[in-house]
Parts: structure tokens; C-alpha cells; sequence
């Protein structure tokens, strides 16, 4: 029997809502392998917590996570409890950083049954490998002076090491795929990161001869996200392009709802985190309208990173024969609650 031991964060909002759910789902995943069993272990941290000690984790919090084989993350933030700086800074990110989850993986795929806002999507799959560590992101920076004379700096921090891990990273994914990459860059307006983004990328892709490469500006790639998604496969990009190239994904999906992120740790000193896109969403909080479909497609992505690519290509099949028959939250157009998605996935999950 092999058991995987998992760090649940329900967090914020929602995400006690469908962390549960999708916890549920793999423990009937887990049973139909047979010879696999996931070990929940829950911690409180969230803004409530704030509230009540004045830390996002303890201090030895990190120290709490570092033996567990994955980190299972619902949503973090509540800006009328704490302001998003500190949540965020004083768990997610502090988790990515110190945990050294270096790459941000996040999917968008059109999955049967779920209206794209696209008029024609044509079947679109890409995944958009993000740099998760420094870029536009780096904490290098500050303010001085005041009043009319107030100045703000924030430094972009590339390195070499860092940007080439993410692109050797995406060339490997696409090598599983369909052997495409696509780069995100501004070189045309940004005239230090960009043109080293560049020439990095150009570098590492004479590596891999087999694979298909292109380069696109970022405001142009953010259009093509939304005329044409079908032409993409692999898409590597920095922080902050990454950022905003997912939500675009999420958005041509049909609902932010539905979209799963991975943030992995490639040295294989600490866990890697599995958390879907759609943040803590407190004005559907206890509702029951929470979609859990980001969750558990969260949930599919870890299976993968533990090998366990069969069962997980089955979860997301899972996941489309349900929505293919139309059993939707309120955010895809239907009526069916939190808990009955989650039911009609385990049931499609158990017929094998």
C-alpha cells in the first residue's frame, strides 16, 4: 500500500468549501487503484487565524509542512479581515518562496459540456509554464521621498539560473505533448529582461531541435488568447506575464472556477503546492455555489507529479463526462450545488 501524506489548506472563504470535496475525490480515486491511500493532515491557516494569533502560520509553520508529500491549497485572502499584502505575503507566497516552487503550471483546456465565451474555440489545450520565483515579483525595490516628490521603485529581478529552469522546464513538458513552445516577452518595450528573456530562450531551445518554438509579445499573445487559443500548446512566460496569460486561460474556459495550478518544487527538497486559480470568492461563501471543479482538476495535477498519470487522466475524464451532461454550478450556467458536482464525479470516477 502506498500512502501519500497531504498538507490541507482549506484557507480562506470558499476554499473550506471544496478542499473537502475534492478530498473526497481522491480518496475514491484512491480506492480504485487499490494499492494507493492519501493521508489528509488539516491546518487552520488563514485570515480567521490572522485574526486570532497575528500571523498568517505560526512560526515554525514551514517546518510543519517540509515532511509532507504535497501541500493542498484551497484559497487564501479575505481584504475585509486582512489586507490581501499580508495574507498573501504571510502564507501562499512565503510557502512558494522558501519552499523553492520555482514553476507555476496552470492548464486551459474547452471541456465538454461548458460553454466558452469564445465563439469558436475549437477544442483548445495549452498549459502556460510561469517563472514562480523572482521576475516582476521580486520583493527588490522601495519608496522615498514624499508628497508630490513621492518616488516608487520595483525592481524585476532574471536571473539566469531561474529563467533558464523555467523554459528547460516547459521544453520538457511540451516534449509530452505536442511539441510546441511559445514564449511570452516584451523586448520591444522592455529593453534589459526582455531581450535576456529573449536570448535565453533561444539558447535553451537549441537543446531540444524537435520541438517547434515562437515568440510573442505579450499584449499580441494576450489577443491570441482569446482570437486564437487553438494555435498554443506549451506557452513559457515570467511572473507577471504568467499571471495574467492563466486568467485569460481561465476566462476562455468559461468560468475562473474551473481552473487548477500547480506550483513545483524541482530540486526535490521540499513539497510542491497544488491550488486552483480561483481565489477565496467570499461573496458566494457558504452557499453551497462554490464550483469545485478547479479543486479537484487541482486534484488531477497532483496525481500526475506523483506519477500516477493513468489515474489522473482518468479524474479529468471524470471531470468531462460530468460536465458533458450538464451537472454545473451556478458559474457555468446550471443549478447543480457544490456537493452534487462533487457526487456526480466520484460516481464517473467509480464506474472506472
Amino acid at each position: 500500500m502506498k500512502t501519500l501524506h497531504i498538507a490541507s489548506i482549506p484557507g480562506d472563504g470558499i476554499g473550506k468549501e471544496v478542499v473537502p470535496q475534492a478530498e473526497r475525490v481522491l480518496k475514491a480515486v484512491a480506492e480504485l487503484h487499490g494499492a494507493l491511500r492519501f493521508e489528509f493532515t488539516q491546518f487552520p491557516w488563514s485570515c480567521e487565524y490572522y485574526l486570532e494569533h497575528g500571523v498568517m502560520m505560526p512560526e515554525d509553520g514551514l517546518a510543519q509542512l517540509k515532511p509532507f508529500d504535497a501541500i493542498f491549497l484551497g484559497a487564501v485572502g479575505n481584504q475585509h479581515l486582512v489586507p490581501d499584502h499580508i495574507s498573501l505575503w504571510g502564507l501562499l507566497i512565503k510557502i512558494r518562496r522558501e519552499f523553492e516552487q520555482v514553476i507555476n503550471m496552470r492548464p486551459a483546456k474547452q471541456l465538454a459540456g461548458i460553454q466558452s465565451p469564445l465563439v469558436n474555440p475549437k477544442d483548445f489545450d495549452l498549459v502556460v509554464i510561469r517563472e514562480n520565483s523572482e521576475g516582476e515579483y521580486s520583493a527588490s525595490g522601495g519608496r522615498i521621498h514624499s508628497n508630490e516628490d513621492e518616488i516608487a521603485i520595483q525592481n524585476a529581478i532574471f536571473t539566469r539560473k531561474g529563467t533558464e529552469r523555467a523554459m528547460h522546464y516547459a521544453f520538457e513538458v511540451a516534449a509530452k505533448r505536442s511539441g510546441r513552445v511559445t514564449s511570452a516577452t516584451k523586448s520591444n518595450g522592455i529593453v534589459h529582461s526582455m531581450p535576456f528573456w529573449d536570448q535565453v530562450f533561444h539558447e535553451v531551445s537549441q537543446s531540444y531541435p524537435a520541438i517547434k518554438t515562437d515568440s510573442q509579445h505579450i499584449d499580441a499573445l494576450a489577443a491570441f488568447f482569446v482570437t486564437k487559443p487553438a494555435e498554443f500548446d506549451v506557452i513559457v512566460a515570467s511572473n507577471l506575464f504568467g499571471d495574467i496569460l492563466t486568467d485569460i486561460g481561465a476566462a476562455i474556459m468559461g468560468s475562473i472556477g474551473i481552473a487548477p495550478a500547480a506550483n513545483i518544487n524541482v530540486n526535490g527538497k521540499y513539497p510542491s503546492m497544488f491550488e486552483p486559480v480561483h481565489g477565496s470568492a467570499p461573496d458566494i461563501v457558504g452557499q453551497g455555489l462554490a464550483n469545485p471543479i478547479g479543486q479537484i482538476w487541482t486534484a488531477k495535477m497532483m496525481l500526475d507529479h506523483f506519477g500516477e498519470i493513468e489515474l489522473g487522466t482518468h479524474l479529468l475524464s471524470s471531470i468531462e463526462a460530468v460536465t458533458k451532461q450538464g451537472i454545473l454550478t451556478a458559474d457555468l450556467g446550471g443549478s447543480y450545488s457544490t456537493e452534487a458536482v462533487t457526487d456526480a464525479i466520484i460516481k464517473a470516477v467509480q464506474k472506472g
